[in-house]
């Protein structure tokens, strides 16, 4: 695409689905493009067929909050990034087809993103430091908020590991790519700039996936997608398998180290993850029913800004306890909590939030202090 060497190419994501290696990746459905040649045939709903990796380095925001509306500058963006994981920005291929036109991926993307568990800082990577596979950025040269006066990157070796389910105790497992983190054009640095440039706010555990890394050279691909050239391939396992895309219960492995004469070896761990079949969890939990208790008529007395009481709602969430919520007006009239009638009924040291409920006798009992709350239902 003509803007690719002007600017780092990114889209929005969300952080409900990330989630950290050897976490099960359920197969997603969604809406698939009826005709692969005819888009205005319009679209069946189905499983996708065309499940894909992407292999990524992810990059943790650190340091203070700047202001609304203040961009990071080039100058200043490494002091924002707090360490780097491996990332597996699964996709499904598929449903990207059909939706990323004009705006991008959106279902096709946010079913998961699995990173490795252990996060590796700057410091520890400074003896790793490179040049990028570019080597220099001049044709064309980056705006000035984008040039970097110390462009580079950073040696990490990036490998991607298939094992297919096996009947047998041990699993054939075939590496289907070999690929460096250098090959990226846009580096770090960059990527945080321009996602800040408009004044986006960047906070300490925003998550930045670099984009897919590929090599130039086939079995440096870092997707399926590239690796089989859109599915015309085939990648062939070393127990005698083929793939195009994942099959169910594949498990995927991406690794990523550092290696240097002289220098301690660093590696970040496995981003492992296997793929259940579609609806694999359809039926895994039921409504959660209210218990059988001695008590009943649970109110919590409460106010709507109280982090307080939203643990004490959380607890009565996941234990499925019916309640009614009170609200408890903290200004209003010098603060209805030192009541007489709130004192007298719901908590004599005027306390919220405030439990109340009433046992099998019929006699009123009242529990204060949210973790004291929390302790008791559980």
């Amino acid at each position: 695409q003509p803007n690719w060497l002007h600017l780092p190419v990114g889209y929005h994501g969300r952080a409900s689905s990330v989630v950290v290696s050897g976490t099960p990746i359920v197969r997603p459905r969604g809406q698939l493009q009826a005709d692969n040649e005819d888009p205005w045939k319009g679209s069946v709903y189905g499983p996708s067929r065309l499940l894909d990796i992407e292999l990524e380095v992810g990059a943790f925001v650190g340091g203070p909050t700047p202001q609304l509306g203040r961009p990071i500058t080039i100058e200043e963006a490494e002091d924002y990034i707090f360490g780097l994981v491996v990332m597996n920005d699964w996709s499904a291929r598929d449903i990207q087809k059909w939706e990323y036109v004009p705006l991008g991926p959106f279902g096709a993307k946010n079913f998961g993103t699995t990173i490795s568990p252990w996060v590796v800082t700057l410091d520890a990577l400074e003896p790793f430091r490179c040049e990028t596979s570019a080597v220099k950025q001049d044709d064309p040269a980056p705006l000035p908020y984008l040039q970097d006066p110390n462009y580079g990157s950073y040696d990490i070796a990036l490998e991607v590991d298939l094992t297919p389910q096996s009947s047998s105790a041990a699993a054939t497992t075939t590496t289907i790519a070999r690929s460096n983190f250098r090959h990226m054009y846009w580096n770090l640095k960059q990527q945080l700039v321009h996602h800040s440039v408009t004044g986006c706010n960047m906070k300490p555990g925003d998550l930045l996936g670099s984009g897919t890394i590929s090599g130039t050279s086939q079995g440096s691909y870092g997707s399926m997608l590239e690796l089989t050239w859109r599915g015309r391939d085939e990648i062939k396992l070393d127990g005698g398998d083929v793939r195009k895309f994942l099959k169910d219960h594949d498990t995927i492995n991406l690794r990523g180290f550092c290696s240097k004469e002289g220098q301690p070896r660093i590696g970040f761990g496995d981003c492992a993850g296997q793929i259940l079949p579609a609806g694999a969890y359809d039926a895994a939990r039921a409504p959660a029913q209210s218990k059988a208790l001695p008590y009943k008529d649970f109110t919590l007395h409460t106010y709507w800004r109280s982090s307080c009481s939203w643990r004490v709602r959380v607890a009565l969430a996941y234990h499925g306890f019916d309640y009614a919520s009170k609200p408890v007006h903290l200004v209003k009239g010098g603060g209805e909590q030192h009541s007489e009638s709130y004192r007298t009924s719901t908590n004599p040291m005027a306390q919220v939030p405030s439990l109340t409920f009433v046992d099998a006798s019929g006699e009123s009992h009242s529990v204060t202090q949210s973790l004291a709350i929390v302790d008791f239902l559980d």
